[in-house]
């Protein structure tokens, strides 16, 4: 048996353990309360006066877009939102049964927008209804106390001044969706997030990082239901934290004249097509049009899915920018390009006539006039003005049809213009090896006669049209169009001015271009010329008319009546024009889908666009020219006066002779 001595020596070094080891734990807490009260003392105690504060993100308003003239386009405009902060979310049944009776939703609709977003950070605000009402802003904001983690947020919203008229143009900004936030990331290096709003298109979207801003943000001192207490600007406690100021977006300065964008929008009523007008001497963008069009603010405003499905549904396409996204066969507008080829390489000079009749033999296929009865002899200015397809057929027997689309692209066909706006088409213009590539199949001559007159695998754009005619205006330099004149900051700073860019010369004589020129002053001038009515009061306006076929027809759906048609088989009706014709200054081309004729559809759309350009900028000639024109006019009806009073004269001397012819037979008898 041991004794006590012997009892406590043998537990005298567990207690020493034990002691030790309580020691130590001792040294350890206290050595962690100084690392985390004196070494960590000022960075723990920044975190414990974070915990009280909210960072509240201060929306950077979007730079302003202004027309030429710098009249305002674009509006923004306070909207107010109903917001969930998952983190203050308390009492969740009642809170929510609150809102949905403030907001007139259903607590269902609520929290099924809650759970979409439940992968994100509790802390982020939720979106529960957009566009909210003042009084229901005033309920919200009045009942704070009782809906702990429901807020009111504002947003600037975007407003179009001129809605329609420049949807396609100006574009729209939208909220980024899911798919979109790692695309739109990695393209800026912003950190997106659910609810911010991006431009989606026009120049909305090609322009976006230099509009959108730089946001801000501002802490507020809040209580455990994160309801707010005060700013922290008012509170010394808060010195060391400071709130960044909103940076708005830069201002952008277009090419565009508002004026002659109503116009075009206007001229356009009812139809589907599109207008383009450009500078001649700059490629500026004076006016672009699309329609049907779309109401950009209800964009950003908050789309609702029956306006979305509308849009979407609507098999007019009212999303499209005809402009550009479009390309058609130029018809006839085309033959000016034809005539210039022909021309330079000497298959025939401007004053040589040819038999033009009513139809042109290749081989076993007959192709067709507009005319039935043709046009007699026939040179290039005749040509142009009739609009003699016999004559570009016989051309086309000896013209390649690689040269022929060499001298197309002198003048910007088959290639993108490179205009700073998203999805632009480059258009068609065949050649060999395209065919080759395309089919496996050779060129064949008659594919010639087709494309000689604008149609067949030929296409361009709107722009494109009016950038080519634009070209001859000018003697024969071939602009980049652009929209942008100039971007600068809210304090005035001019960030980027833009000039103009020449692409190039085309490589053609003086005298080609002159015999062009002429003929196409005589399409609209001359009594004969296909665009002669429609040419307006106060202009002396060059261009050319074209129908171009949807598809193919039978001789005797040629010369049906298009109006007759079904919709969806009547011609396009196209016409590309500049003005003044001796000084030239701005183009511009106009498509009506399905309008039958370029002469009734197409001419009208461009005179009333050139004709708000002549009276804004050049009112002398405007009034010069209407002063010729009435004058021209008057002498018309003059000489149409002197012709029926000597029809009435001869038709009363030949009644008055055989009146006296009967009386003598009278007599005699």
């Amino acid at each position: 048996m041991f004794g006590e001595d012997d009892l406590v020596r043998q537990h005298k070094g567990r207690g020493d353990l034990i002691g030790n080891i309580i020691v130590g734990c001792f040294i350890l807490i206290l050595a962690r309360l100084w690392y985390l009260q004196i070494y960590q003392g000022d960075l723990f105690y920044q975190f414990s006066i974070e915990n009280q504060l909210r960072k509240e993100i201060i929306k950077a308003p979007r730079g302003m877009i202004f027309s030429r003239n710098s009249e305002l386009l674009t509006h923004n405009i306070p909207r107010f939102d109903a917001i969930i902060i998952p983190q203050y979310l308390k009492s969740k049944t009642f809170t929510l049964k609150k809102l949905a009776n403030v907001l007139e939703m259903s607590v269902a609709d609520i929290e099924k927008i809650l759970k979409k977003n439940r992968g994100q950070a509790r802390y982020r605000p939720v979106t529960i209804k957009k566009n909210i009402s003042l009084k229901e802003v005033s309920i919200i904001e009045t009942e704070n106390s009782k809906m702990p983690g429901v807020r009111v947020q504002t947003f600037i919203s975007r407003e179009y001044r001129d809605g329609e008229t420049g949807a396609h143009l100006l574009g729209y900004i939208s909220e980024i969706n899911q798919r979109q936030l790692p695309r739109y990331r990695n393209r800026d290096g912003y950190d997106y997030k659910l609810g911010d709003f991006i431009g989606q298109a026009g120049i909305e979207e090609k322009f976006d990082l230099q509009l959108r801003g730089d946001d801000g943000f501002e802490f507020v001192e809040v209580d455990a239901r994160g309801r707010m207490r005060r700013n922290i600007r008012s509170n010394a406690l808060f010195s060391g934290i400071e709130n960044k100021e909103a940076v708005p977006g830069n201002n952008i300065r277009l090419t565009v004249d508002r004026d002659m964008q109503i116009a075009a929008f206007k001229a356009l009523e009812e139809k589907v097509g599109s207008a383009v007008a450009v500078d001649v001497n700059t490629g500026e963008i004076l006016a672009m049009v699309s329609r049907p069009a779309f109401d950009p603010t209800k964009f950003s405003k908050g789309l609702t899915k029956e306006y979305w499905s509308s849009l979407v549904n609507d098999e007019r396409n009212p999303l499209r920018d005809r402009t550009i996204q479009e390309h058609y066969a130029p018809g006839s507008t085309f033959k000016t390009f034809t005539a210039i080829a022909a021309l330079e390489e000497k298959i025939v000079t401007a004053e040589q006539e040819l038999k033009c009749g009513g139809t042109y033999r290749l081989g076993r296929r007959v192709y067709h006039d507009w005319k039935r009865g043709g046009h007699g002899l026939t040179n290039v200015y005749k040509a142009l003005r009739r609009s003699v397809d016999v004559y570009f057929y016989q051309i086309a027997t000896q013209l390649d049809i690689d040269i022929l689309a060499k001298y197309a692209k002198m003048f910007g066909f088959g290639e993108k213009t490179g205009i700073s706006l998203s999805r632009e088409t480059s258009g068609l213009i065949p050649t060999k090896e395209w065919k080759k590539k395309r089919s496996g199949e050779d060129w064949q001559l008659g594919e010639t006669l087709s494309c000689v007159i604008g149609q067949s695998y030929v296409l361009a754009t709107p722009l494109q049209l009016a950038m080519a005619y634009a070209t001859i205006g000018n003697g024969g330099t071939l602009y980049k169009p652009y929209l942008i004149k100039e971007i600068f900051s809210n304090s005035g700073e001019i960030i980027e001015e833009a000039k103009p860019t020449e692409l190039g010369k085309v490589e053609v004589s003086k005298e080609s271009l002159k015999a062009v020129q002429r003929g196409l002053y005589e399409v609209v001038n001359n009594r004969r010329g296909t665009a002669y009515w429609y040419r307006g009061i106060g202009l002396e306006m060059a261009g050319k008319t074209g129908t171009a076929q949807v598809r193919s027809m039978s001789s005797k759906e040629l010369f049906s009546r298009c109006e007759d048609m079904p919709y969806k088989d009547r011609h396009h009706g196209i016409f590309v024009g500049y003005a003044p014709y001796d000084n030239p200054k701005v183009a511009v081309a106009a498509v009506v889908e399905h309008g039958c004729h370029g002469s009734s559809a197409a001419a009208p759309v461009v005179r009333d666009v050139i004709t708000t350009y002549m009276k804004k900028y050049m009112p002398e000639a405007h009034a010069k020219n209407s002063e010729k024109q009435r004058r021209e006019y008057r002498k018309m009806l003059q000489e149409r006066k002197r012709k029926e009073e000597a029809k009435k004269k001869r038709e009363e001397a030949l009644q008055a002779q055989e009146a006296s012819l009967s009386q003598t037979g009278e007599s005699e008898e």
